[in-house]
């Protein structure tokens, strides 16, 4: 009775030590799956250009006061974030931009818009095409900026073996 009995507490003992964790083990010497190709680009700048890196200027069509329509973007000390200065005559403001981290340094653009007073700010992205960000117009005599469009970088895994 003693050696079944022992022989169970065995095969009890040996059961309660299976392993349950769900990670699979891997060789440490094996590259990772997934290479965020993000991971690259430093989140924060080691100098601030004190000039605007793209800006756009039209002067109006006021007879008496040479003002001017225009639209600058400057860096900040976040990698992806610039400060946008907008003028329309006297009224000025300002607005930030985020753009999307694709791996590479970012390159902002400003182009030409479809009214008279307005200006498209955009970037080039991996494969050198110009992508539509955000749009700075006039409205009678009020300045405005929209949103065009969002942009987003995900990184995931597939789990297929």
């Amino acid at each position: 009775m003693r050696v079944i009995l022992f022989a169970l507490s065995c095969c009890l003992i040996a059961s309660c030590q299976t392993s349950t964790s769900t990670t699979p083990k891997t060789d440490s010497n094996q590259e990772p799956a997934v290479v965020n190709a993000a991971s690259n680009i430093p989140p924060f700048r080691d100098t601030v250009q004190k000039e605007p890196v793209a800006s756009y200027r039209v002067k109006t069509d006021n007879p008496l006061n040479d003002w001017y329509f225009s639209v600058r973007l400057y860096e900040t000390p976040k990698t992806f974030y610039y400060l946008i200065r907008l003028q329309f005559e006297e009224i000025q403001g300002t607005d930030t931009l985020k753009l999307p981290n694709f791996g590479i340094a970012p390159r902002p653009e400003i182009r030409k818009g479809p009214e008279n007073y307005s200006c498209i700010i955009g970037f080039m992205d991996k494969d050198n095409q110009f992508r539509e960000y955000k749009k700075v117009y006039v409205v009678g005599e009020r300045l405005k900026i929209t949103a065009l469009k969002h942009y987003a970088v995900y990184t995931y895994q597939d789990e297929k073996k």
